[in-house]
């Protein structure tokens, strides 16, 4: 198995022009139109019994959308795989708080967000976002992808975050050791004080200034690498080329995972546990999600918005997994940030409950 350390090779610095193509727009909607395509007619083929329904709409702010659902299929009990274009006079509030410089300024946002929540609880749900936002003359791209398995495998764990590896390191070896680390941090549930699943990548607010972390935690691993990086002379077109190698690596991502996973039996107690971790998923989602935030602040298509919730899910007070078992090793081991590569106790101790893949 190859093995990746968290940077192998030195950042490179092209050289880097502050202002988009005349283009931007046009060329960012057909990279996320084409991978809305790419991604559903392979999910189809995958699940082979459901399909997806597609629904246009506008926004009488301007803009809309394109939303596909797919439900009560033999692989996917719903997925849905969205692809907006937004416009307006003026940016929420979410957004200027973060890029203050953008107030006051015309806006328009493009991006393809999806959100997979399999029938079968071994198969991970999983979530991707590719997006552009431009303001007047401030522009940046965002997005990413994460894993939330149910019943952990460790190979499955690597195999994603190796293959997002694999693509940011493409354009620049500098991304993944800060990219990684985010997505640990955002994708964090603080009243729960666990990660939502094992993480993938995360990244925001990508512009010419070349900082790659702007995230809120200035303490945080984040951070401190991206400090210790230091700024990189990054332009819209290598930003682009960034997008465009994380989305395209999305299905060589989780589909093996998929074929793995989905034909394994399991019984209600399974299903029953898999339903009741679905309540973080509706708990990041509605309190934290920006893009939820997002959306509902420019009076974005609910549906599309909450799209993300999963069918089916349960709560339940006081929950402790039983010792042991593998719901408590996805508590112990899962839910916080690991150097998923290199830790060799943690590779024996998911072999010796059947977890290793």
């Amino acid at each position: 198995m190859v093995q990746h350390s968290l940077q192998e090779t030195p950042c490179r610095s092209p050289s880097s022009s502050a202002e988009p193509p005349a283009d931007a727009r046009e060329r960012f909607r057909t990279f996320a139109c084409g991978l809305q395509d790419r991604i559903c007619a392979a999910l189809e083929k995958i699940d082979g019994a459901g399909s997806f329904e597609e629904e246009r709409w506008l926004r009488p702010e301007g803009g809309g959308g394109c939303s596909r659902v797919l439900r009560n299929g033999a692989l996917l009990e719903q997925g849905g795989v969205n692809f907006s274009e937004v416009e307006g006079s003026h940016l929420p509030p979410a957004i200027v708080k973060q890029r203050p410089e953008a107030a006051g300024q015309r806006w328009f946002a493009l991006g393809t967000s999806m959100v997979l929540h399999p029938r079968n609880p071994y198969v991970p749900t999983v979530h991707l976002n590719y997006r552009y936002f431009q303001a007047g003359p401030v522009w940046w791209f965002g997005g990413g992808a994460d894993l939330t398995p149910y019943y952990p495998f460790l190979q499955d764990a690597r195999h994603f975050h190796r293959t997002l590896q694999t693509a940011c390191d493409g354009v620049d070896p500098c991304y993944f050791p800060v990219f990684k680390h985010w997505c640990d941090e955002y994708f964090y549930l603080k009243h729960r004080q666990e990660t939502r699943g094992v993480g993938g990548i995360f990244f925001d607010y990508q512009d010419p200034s070349g900082v790659l972390y702007r995230g809120e935690n200035r303490q945080g691993e984040a951070a401190q690498r991206s400090g210790d990086t230091g700024p990189i002379q990054h332009d819209w077109e290598q930003l682009f080329q960034l997008a465009q190698a994380c989305g395209h690596a999305f299905l060589p991502s989780y589909l093996p995972i998929v074929e793995a996973r989905h034909a394994m039996k399991h019984r209600e107690r399974e299903r029953q546990f898999q339903l009741y971790r679905r309540g973080r998923y509706v708990e990041f989602n509605l309190v934290f999600d920006r893009g939820t935030i997002f959306g509902l602040q420019t009076r974005g298509r609910t549906e599309s918005i909450l799209m993300s919730l999963p069918p089916l899910v349960r709560w339940e007070y006081g929950y402790q997994p039983e010792a042991n078992s593998w719901e408590a090793l996805l508590y112990e081991e899962f839910l916080r940030p690991r150097d998923w590569h290199g830790d060799g106790e943690l590779e024996g101790r998911c072999r010796a409950r059947g977890a290793l893949g």
